[in-house]
């Protein structure tokens, strides 16, 4: 079964879970905010599976090197998504082998992420990362090069069927194989997973999709949203739980477990 994080505002940090399986953290809100820390100091007493991103998509760079191994130190994540940067395949590579050799807790296992701008190199990075001796392997939702061949579809949807394309073909491939172990960042249309069910590589996924689209006041429907949210964590972090609509907030999560699921 495939496990759900959806990244919340400060005020939903304990409600999250009645709908997230798991933790997801932002090593950057760590370091600004102590209710933040608080619950992932309390998660991690509690023994919720945690998963630390590095913060490239909130900040456009991974977080300060020395700040993301105290935490990694302090916290000791059940995995780490080391340091990538954004559609840059050499760039990711050379950060993807300097982390596979620094030392980790003996329980975290590192992550590394496929980056690059062009199909191809997809292909050619997810091995690379592979023989490097990465266990697990994430995929970014909104690299451009995944409107290549649906140029004729709104861009969040050409993006989310784009990445189902790519995946796709790197199962047809062999270059992923039903023995990996893979991780979704993001999505830029939600009904984009309906389409993984056949996978059973996907182990995890993070969005804060459903989320941005309730504080927005949009509701799902059963092909989930016709736009991707403008809105992120970094402009409703701070929300007030008075302005939450908490029954929005559900149905969302919600219908988006039934895409997951296949269930509609």
């Amino acid at each position: 079964m495939i496990k759900v994080n959806h990244e919340v505002p400060f005020c939903l940090l304990n409600a999250s879970r009645k709908f997230n399986d798991y933790e997801f953290c932002l090593p950057h809100l760590l370091d600004q905010n102590e209710q933040y820390k608080n619950h992932f100091l309390q998660a991690k007493e509690d023994g919720r599976y945690i998963i630390m991103d590095n913060s490239l998509h909130e900040l456009g760079t991974a977080y300060d090197t020395d700040r993301l191994l105290y935490w990694v130190a302090e916290l000791e994540p059940d995995e780490f998504i080391v340091p990538d940067v954004w559609e840059n395949y050499s760039k990711t590579v050379v950060n993807a082998r300097e982390w596979i050799n620094i030392p980790f807790p003996k329980n975290t296992t590192k992550v590394a992420v496929i980056q690059s701008n062009t199909r191809a190199t997809v292909s050619v990075c997810t091995q690379v990362l592979k023989d490097l001796g990465y266990k697990k392997l994430a995929y970014s939702y909104g690299a451009n090069h995944y409107k290549e061949n649906n140029s004729n579809l709104p861009d969040y949807l050409a993006k989310a069927l784009g990445r189902v394309d790519a995946i796709s073909y790197l199962y047809e491939h062999g270059t992923l194989t039903d023995q990996d172990n893979v991780h979704l960042l993001g999505t830029a249309c939600p009904f984009e997973f309906n389409f993984y069910s056949k996978f059973k590589f996907i182990k995890t996924i993070d969005t804060s999709n459903p989320i941005m689209a309730a504080l927005e006041g949009v509701k799902y429907d059963m092909y989930g949203i016709h736009s991707k949210p403008e809105a992120n964590m970094n402009d409703y972090a701070d929300v007030e739980f008075s302005k939450v609509n908490l029954d929005l907030i559900f149905h969302n999560t919600n219908m988006f477990k039934k895409y997951l699921n296949n269930n509609l």
